[in-house]
């Protein structure tokens, strides 16, 4: 049966562009039709027999239109949904794997983390805390009347420092050490709950000496950095009776945490209060001279408080930004509060700080911090006191506002992407700047991951256990929900490459989350808004696998996964909340609730390359750093050393300055 477009073809009519006056247009009822179309009808010559149904009288000819036209779209849906079946038949089937164990819940979790063997789980009234090996719960804590929001920890080797919100806002801070959980502090808990301070994020640095917690409150947002007495902590806690017996040996699998209340350990310090730069406005100074004259150091030079702008030129400056951009700024737009992203550095020399307050190796010295719409990254040195006026001591002013920002796990390495797709390389320990690099156009960072520097030996990636020369490898995901992977290294500028593109027809497979495997070597696991869970080789841009639960999760709308990948242990934890019988029902207990574990070394694929890991030194001499590049390197560390005194220097040509300044202002008043 030929098709109704086909049958309205093969009429003989002339084109519209040929026709003269203007169209006429057909009356619904059949007697008030012009004499001319009926004849002009009845002299049509039809060369199908079907095309007899056109004669039809109104409206059952309007109905046969309507009917074959839902007709041909159906056909077309169907056609198209028979070539995404060829086109998934011939797709190359992913393995999927199947979780290893199974962590049983009784509540709905909303947040995860973990350390060592150990698997913190936040939820209703608390959080608890699971056994890595065996799935079995150790310890609840469950003493709040609200729920957990967010849990952060920290490996600090033979303790835990752990970190809890709940839903107030409140932040509280835990010390695990051996079999004892101990209460350290409620950072910003007050009497007045009205006055209750909300923390919106947390940051706690490597080795946990310092910690800086991002607070919101009464239209206002800060960011409270606090000194912690790591060292007092522990011997305080070694000089506890212990609920287990030291002599004993207590494999993994038989440990029991107990909670001590009613130790007091030393408090924290608070040590610095930083708000967000104000607004900049007309200048009070009448001359550049008195700019240098009234301005006591050379503190935050560089974030455009301290200019010679007046009042005026910011106003003209003003109404010509308002009558270019009028259309855009007419729209209701909410103004939210500013936020923030801090990074702890380790000492350095582009982290400069003066002599006297020189940091032990290994301890963070400086607080990088960006805020929301900020062009500017600001340094703050941490070896002050509250006294002290809150002041950056180093400022790396960007083109555009910086929109994202992330420190390697060894402090190593630090990228700033910018709003217009810039993003910025650097090489924290050695002083460097590995380059500048730009996405491709309409690619805008969303997430950075670093990704540990890895080696190709005879086809497999692998971690050399020698010194590589300044390499750096990170993945990107932008708000297309594109994939890209960034290198770069001391020798040669940063490249860009894509890794997945943005999904056209299947919307469903877009990215929603990525997160690297630390002991996979060049592996990341993708998160897809369709629920799925793969892994991807890097180097060759190659789906290795999939991870699945053994039941269909229950996805919400945008799908939020909720996962936590071992930093030591070949594994990840994801969970899924898999509806029964009773879903239907508005009690909570009736939905089971699962944390699935993925074993990496379970999986025949993924065995090999998760127990074989290392390169020998021997095997990759090539990648390792060459005896011409070790000499230079030498003589690189020279030159740093003539800069062991870089504040002392800028403080003393900054101090000529003001001195030159008030000899010239007074040569202006003598005449």
């Amino acid at each position: 049966m030929s098709s109704s477009k086909e049958r309205w073809t093969q009429k003989k009519r002339l084109p519209i562009s040929t026709q003269q006056g203007p169209l006429k247009v057909l009356c619904p009822i059949e007697k008030d039709r012009p004499k001319d179309d009926k004849k002009e009808e009845e002299n049509c010559v039809l060369r199908d027999p079907d095309q007899g149904l056109d004669s039809l009288p109104q409206p059952y000819r309007m109905i046969n239109k309507l009917v074959n036209l839902l007709f041909d779209r159906s056909w077309e849906l169907i056609e198209e949904r028979i070539a995404l079946r060829e086109a998934a038949s011939t797709r190359i089937q992913r393995t999927v794997y199947a979780p290893h164990t199974e962590i049983q819940l009784n509540q709905r979790p909303s947040c995860m983390a973990m350390s060592q063997d150990y698997v913190f789980i936040g939820g209703a009234k608390g959080f608890s805390i699971y056994n890595l090996y065996n799935a079995e719960r150790i310890y609840a804590w469950e003493k709040l009347k609200v729920d957990v929001t967010s849990i952060w920890v920290t490996d600090l080797g033979s303790e835990i420092l752990i970190a809890a919100a709940d839903e107030m806002g409140i932040i509280r801070l835990f010390y695990l050490y051996k079999d004892c959980l101990f209460l350290i502090k409620a950072i910003n808990e007050v009497d007045d709950t009205s006055k209750q301070p909300t923390c919106v994020k947390m940051e706690i640095s490597q080795g946990g000496d310092f910690a800086a917690f991002l607070l919101q409150g009464a239209g206002d947002t800060w960011l409270d950095v606090y000194k912690l007495p790591r060292e007092a902590w522990l011997k305080e806690a070694e000089h506890l009776p212990l609920t287990l017996n030291q002599k004993k040996k207590v494999r993994p699998l038989d440990v029991n945490l107990s909670f001590k209340s009613d130790v007091k350990f030393s408090p924290s310090v608070h040590i610095m209060k930083i708000k967000p730069p104000k607004p900049i406005t007309g200048t009070t100074f009448k001359s550049p001279l008195e700019v240098f004259a009234k301005v006591e150091d050379c503190s935050g030079l560089g974030s455009g408080q301290n200019h010679f702008i007046r009042d005026s030129q910011w106003k003209q400056h003003t109404e010509l930004f308002h009558a270019s951009y009028k259309k855009h700024l007419d729209r209701e737009s909410v103004t939210e509060l500013s936020t923030a992203t801090f990074h702890f550095l380790l000492p350095s020399c582009i982290t400069t700080t003066p002599v006297e307050a020189r940091s032990p190796s290994g301890l963070a010295c400086i607080l990088g911090i960006h805020w929301t719409g900020s062009h500017n990254f600001f340094l703050y040195s941490l070896n002050r006191t509250l006294k002290d006026k809150a002041e950056p001591e180093g400022v790396w002013p960007c083109a555009a506002p910086i929109a994202a920002s992330q420190l390697s796990c060894s402090s190593s390495y630090l990228v700033l992407a910018c709003e217009d797709g810039v993003l910025t390389l650097w090489d924290v320990a050695k002083g460097f700047l590995l380059g500048v690099i730009a996405l491709p156009e309409g690619c805008f960072c969303q997430s950075i991951r670093f990704l540990k520097c890895f080696l190709v030996h005879k086809g497999w990636n692998l971690y050399p256990e020698g010194p590589v020369k300044s390499e750096v490898k990170c993945v990107v995901l932008c708000t297309n929900t594109s994939l890209h992977l960034v290198t770069a290294s001391g020798t040669q500028g940063p490249t860009s490459r894509v890794l997945v593109t943005r999904p056209v027809k299947h919307l469903d497979e877009a990215i929603c989350a990525v997160a690297p495997v630390p002991t996979l070597p060049d592996m990341v696991l993708i998160f897809a808004r369709n629920g799925s869970v793969s892994l991807m080789d890097v180097a060759k841009s190659e789906v290795v696998c999939a991870f699945a639960p053994p039941r269909a999760p229950q996805l919400a709308m945008p799908w939020k996964p909720l996962f936590v990948v071992s930093l030591h242990h070949p594994c990840f934890l994801l969970y899924g909340d898999c509806p029964g019988k009773e879903e239907l029902t508005s009690d909570a207990e009736d939905t089971r609730n699962s944390v699935f574990c993925f074993n990496f070394e379970a999986y025949p694929l993924l065995e090999n390359i998760s127990k074989n890991r290392t390169i020998p030194q021997e095997d990759s001499a090539e990648n390792l750093v060459l005896p011409l590049e070790r000499r230079c390197e030498l003589v690189l560390q020279k030159s740093f050393q003539k800069l062991k005194r870089p504040q002392v220097t800028k403080d003393y040509e900054w101090t000529r300055l003001r001195k030159y300044s008030l000899l010239l202002q007074r040569e202006n008043f003598q005449k």
